[in-house]
């Protein structure tokens, strides 16, 4: 989609993030969706958090945006290992008990094995913290556009395959089919620790089930 050749500048950008940045936080401000702690308390009180902003829309936003230096492969490469994680990793986890959460944490600002160190939280604060990770509705961290964007993915690509001259994609199986295990030719794939062939054991379903079943394998 063809564009101004100065539109993606820095100093272009600048005004228009900031304005769409501080629009939003007001509008979250106004609807109480935002709340403040520790040195930040005071600017629950809408007169000073006005303030604040004010002082934003003066203030010069700095919009960082260049080509990368190795291209975008590895922009994506990198991306690509968040895409699917959490905010913090079970093995990070040291020790849980009726009112704080310890976890191991690395502190870049040392060197060696200082960088390696233990934070202890009250639960609420682990939560108010692990919460911080979590989009909001609306929001994905994948989003398909294009031939795949789910406005009009099924059409586009039944028009794909018209055009290309191949066959149609196979017809979905539906929940009556897959209540019945012994016609499905799907194996279940081999044990990673042992490397032994799976069996089904259970079969899970609930009210936001996926199309397909949950099924508990143990191996053999």
């Amino acid at each position: 989609m063809a564009c101004k050749p100065e539109f993606f500048r820095p100093e272009v950008l600048s005004p228009v993030f900031r304005r769409l940045f501080l629009h939003g936080l007001t509008a979250a401000f106004d609807a109480g969706e935002l709340q403040f702690f520790t040195d930040l308390v005071g600017l629950n009180e809408a007169q000073a958090f006005a303030a604040t902003v004010a002082r934003l829309r003066t203030a010069e936003w700095l919009v960082y945006a260049k080509k990368p230096f190795a291209g975008p492969q590895q922009v994506l490469a990198y991306l690509a290992r968040y895409t699917h994680r959490v905010a913090i990793a079970n093995s990070r986890l040291l020790d849980l008990d009726e009112t704080h959460v310890s976890f191991r944490w690395e502190d870049y600002r040392e060197s060696g094995a200082h960088q390696g160190k233990v934070m202890r939280l009250t639960i609420a604060e682990f939560i108010r913290r692990f919460l911080l990770h979590v989009l909001p509705n609306g929001f994905h961290r994948i989003r398909n556009y294009g031939l795949l964007a789910n406005g009009h993915r099924a059409d586009k690509l039944a028009l794909c395959r018209s055009l290309l001259g191949v066959p149609s994609a196979p017809m979905e199986r539906n929940e009556d089919d897959d209540n019945d295990l012994s016609a499905s030719n799907e194996e279940p794939p081999p044990c990673p620790c042992c490397g032994g062939r799976m069996r089904i054991v259970e079969t899970f379903y609930g009210p936001l089930s996926r199309p397909y079943p949950v099924r508990r394998l143990d191996a053999l």
